[in-house]
């Protein structure tokens, strides 16, 4: 029974558009910072860097689309804190693993006969982030509510093969906290604080597509014929 399910899957996916897509973004720096009082804060920064990603799309219609995306980057961050028990005022270098789950409703737009496709679409999920003080070793980790904002286009050099172009805007909301990830990770030594990360990125990639294209316009019926 299952067999005959997955087969059905399949087949009624192949009837339908799908893409593979690859992302590569280089990720700009992201200043974080938290101020309760001048015995307790934080103030860092996120390094910029390299951002890989993949995608799976189904096409809904000829020009609107779903996909899930996975992302991933591994960066350091640099920060000053000052804490409950902190004294002075400590830095540190901090290893820092950022992962995003999202779905994102996709916008497609293309002339007739043109090469070039334009595409848009707003992102929601969650982002997984790890890190470890350089100093201490110590490691925290906390998945937080994600959103991204996508813009760009795809350059179809053949058939199923396109060059995509884009510029994102990715955020973790609320992630970047004293107590978690900036900090000792020592008792009483954190900050409860918080403040959102906002990454900027621009970038590229390649697209598959797979399955049967959708047609943008209806079959022509033959004329009768006298």
């Amino acid at each position: 029974m299952f067999a005959s399910f997955l087969l059905i899957s399949c087949s009624a996916i192949a009837q339908k558009e799908f893409r593979l897509n690859g992302y590569a973004n280089y990720i700009f720096d992201d200043r974080v910072n938290s101020y309760y009082n001048d015995n307790t804060y934080f103030d860092g920064k996120v390094k910029g860097g390299l951002q890989w990603g993949i995608g799976a799309e189904f096409m809904l219609s000829p020009f609107n689309a779903i996909e899930l995306t996975y992302y991933n980057q591994s960066t350091k961050a640099v920060a000053d804190y000052l804490g409950q028990s902190c004294l002075p005022v400590k830095g540190g270098e901090f290893d820092v693993s950022i992962n995003y789950l999202m779905l994102n409703g996709v916008r497609h737009m293309q002339k007739p006969g043109s090469k070039f496709e334009l595409s848009g679409g707003l992102g929601l999920g969650a982002c997984f982030i790890n890190t470890t003080n350089q100093l201490t070793k110590n490691e925290g980790n906390s998945t937080k509510f994600a959103w991204q904002l996508r813009g760009g286009g795809t350059i179809w050099a053949s058939e199923k093969l396109g060059i995509k172009l884009n510029v994102q805007l990715q955020s973790a909301v609320q992630s970047v906290g004293g107590s978690f990830y900036i900090g000792t990770g020592g008792s009483g030594a954190g900050i409860s604080s918080y403040s959102s990360l906002l990454q900027f990125g621009l970038g590229g990639g390649i697209a598959f597509k797979l399955g049967h294209p959708t047609p943008t316009t209806p079959p022509t019926e033959p004329k009768p014929t006298m």
